[in-house]
């Protein structure tokens, strides 16, 4: 087979992913879909939300990890979420981004490590080689452009730490509400 349909034939698995999959209400469907096809690495009792849009497959979601609706993963340089993380509606991760000094704007990117207890809060986005620290809070609308350090709650833009969460977390994240809805049975 020829690089050029290789491509062709993982853009459409994608497209179908983002366009398609996304919107079918049932988890593990969209699961299945992300793991088998996308070729994700989704753990034990995850929830992935409606209208997920991901790019690249070196995604490694760890079990017991809320992704809320309408969040974006650009796993192109890599992302890695712990276990019993928490990211809310319309999160943008992103590891991979354009060198603006770059006479031909040569893309860049690094991985983003998410660590366990995370909770990334609505809208915040979570630039390229970003370490989110284990327990840190991320809060909502903040831009991260550099490490985060455990338990830190950091907000703004760019986010800065202005509080410290207490420690011993030990909760188990199951979150499948009905549909695209916040209601749970």
């Amino acid at each position: 087979m020829t690089r050029a349909i290789k491509i062709f034939l993982k853009a459409v698995v994608f497209y179908f992913g983002n366009h398609i999959i996304s919107k079918i209400p049932f988890y593990s469907f969209r699961v299945f879909y992300y793991n088998c096809f996308c070729r994700l690495r989704i753990g034990k009792n995850s929830s992935v939300g409606m209208g997920l849009f991901v790019t690249g497959s070196d995604i490694e979601i760890g079990s017991n990890v809320v992704i809320n609706r309408r969040c974006t993963l650009d796993g192109r340089a890599g992302i890695k979420i712990g276990n019993n993380v928490s990211i809310s509606p319309e999160v943008y991760i992103l590891s991979l981004e354009h060198d603006m000094n770059s006479p031909d704007f040569k893309p860049t990117g690094k991985k983003v490590i998410i660590e366990d207890y995370a909770w990334i809060c609505a809208r915040a986005i979570i630039l390229p080689g970003v370490r989110i620290g284990k327990g840190a809070v991320v809060g909502a609308g903040a831009v991260v452009t550099g490490d985060v350090e455990p338990l830190s709650i950091v907000v703004g833009s760019p986010a800065r730490a202005v509080n410290k969460r207490s420690g011993g977390l030990n909760y188990s994240l199951k979150y499948f509400p009905l549909f695209d809805t916040d209601e749970l049975i």
